[in-house]
């Protein structure tokens, strides 16, 4: 019995474009909300009250969130910029390079923006270990277990 499907590469790349797309839409929308709630932050009446260390926080946030969601609408730029020159399959490799970029970068402003907001909301000493814990979850939901799975499940090469 063969395994795998049967298609021609412009038809693997072109599947797995849509697939790429459908997850590049959780993300963007995802980093696109917080992105926007931290944009609003600087102009609340208690900003300027923020010791220096949670401006510092912010501002790293800010730019981790900003480059998180450059690097999640990158693909979609990156389409148009090459379709039509009979590139996907390249151009899908690249699309999901930027796609995994975005991800690591969006896990960096989600622990930045824990940590910000903890922080001010509690002031307690335990905010980075909780911090840690949230960042060590999303590591294994994201990352850990799904090359786990891939690594238990995988026999040949990818599709």
């Amino acid at each position: 019995m063969i395994k795998g499907r049967h298609e021609t590469p412009e038809e693997r790349a072109d599947r797995r474009w849509n697939e790429l797309m459908q997850e590049i839409r959780v993300a963007q929308t995802g980093v696109q909300i917080l992105f926007g709630f931290l944009l609003t932050v600087v102009f609340t009446q208690r900003y300027p009250e923020l010791p220096d260390t949670d401006r510092t926080i912010y501002i790293i946030t800010i730019c981790l969130g900003s480059a998180a969601t450059g690097a999640l609408i990158g693909p979609v730029s990156f389409h148009r910029l090459v379709a039509g020159r009979r590139i996907k399959p390249r151009a899908v490799t690249w699309a999901s390079r930027l796609t995994f970029l975005g991800l690591v970068l969006l896990l960096a402003t989600l622990a930045c923006a824990l940590l910000l907001v903890l922080r001010v909301a509690t002031g307690a000493t335990f905010v980075p270990w909780l911090v840690t814990g949230l960042v060590a979850w999303y590591l294994l939901c994201w990352f850990a277990l799904p090359l786990w799975v891939r690594s238990r499940h995988t026999s040949g090469p990818p599709e």
